[in-house]
């Protein structure tokens, strides 16, 4: 039997993650806002903001949401982003990997394509082919290069921070891309201790999820208008949402 994780961030640290974002710019602007005001009232430590990854599809804006993480992550280098599913099917449709682009609009890519600049007289005239070189003048280079260069998975003290979700049947170190993106209900229904406390997105519930072993904060904000972030610090956790 593994010990159960104590759940504490290193001295001098504190985190806050930030979960599925799905193109709400809107709420996007707003949590940032709450997480800047809750780190200055808090005593100053070294601060790292972490994107679970969903950044894109299915909201408005998705556009947006990238070049306003794009441009804040030149500007604070303490920002780390996880690559979602939406994410890697996004830049494997863009790559024109077999299925992905159909796959892409199947899961909520065409808002995505809208929020290019893609009208919908020009969407609905395109086939896929066609739809795909309209993509690639729209989508500006510097977008697929940042979305590239998004990580699998994070730990940070006795926290990781992933997409998805594990494997609970797979150390850590060894999971695959596959677990981490896309998981659920190997992961959700385990009842177990795990090697570290698994802070995750991509399973939307109604209210956070806390449980022994994994912190769920996917809310749904797309469509619930509730964004949600995890604050970490010591052995304190805290979360702060939009309304």
């Amino acid at each position: 039997m593994r010990d159960t994780p104590t759940g504490s961030i290193p001295p001098g640290q504190r985190v806050y993650a930030v979960g599925d974002i799905h193109g709400r710019l809107d709420l996007l602007d707003d949590l940032l806002e709450r997480i800047e005001r809750d780190d200055a009232t808090r005593a100053p430590l070294d601060t790292t903001l972490i994107f679970l990854g969903d950044l894109i599809d299915r909201g408005p804006d998705s556009a947006q949401v990238i070049e306003r993480l794009r441009q804040l992550s030149a500007a604070v280098p303490a920002i780390r982003f996880l690559l979602g599913n939406h994410e890697e099917v996004f830049l494997k449709a863009m790559a024109d990997e077999k299925g992905a682009l159909p796959f892409f609009i199947r899961i909520g890519g065409k808002p995505t394509a809208l929020s290019y600049g893609i009208t919908e007289a020009e969407y609905l005239a395109c086939d896929y082919p066609a739809l795909l070189n309209l993509l690639r003048t729209r989508v500006p280079p510097e977008h697929l290069d940042f979305l590239s260069r998004f990580e699998d998975v994070i730990v940070i003290g006795d926290y990781a921070f992933v997409h998805a979700g594990i494997d609970p049947a797979i150390p850590l170190d060894q999971q695959s891309t596959g677990s981490l993106r896309w998981i659920r209900e190997e992961f959700l229904g385990h009842r177990g201790t795990l090697e570290k406390i698994i802070v995750h997105g991509h399973t939307v519930t109604e209210t956070i999820e806390q449980r022994a072993h994994r912190i769920g904060i996917d809310t749904g904000a797309y469509a619930s208008g509730r964004l949600t972030a995890i604050g970490l610090e010591g052995d304190s956790r805290w979360f702060l949402q939009t309304e």
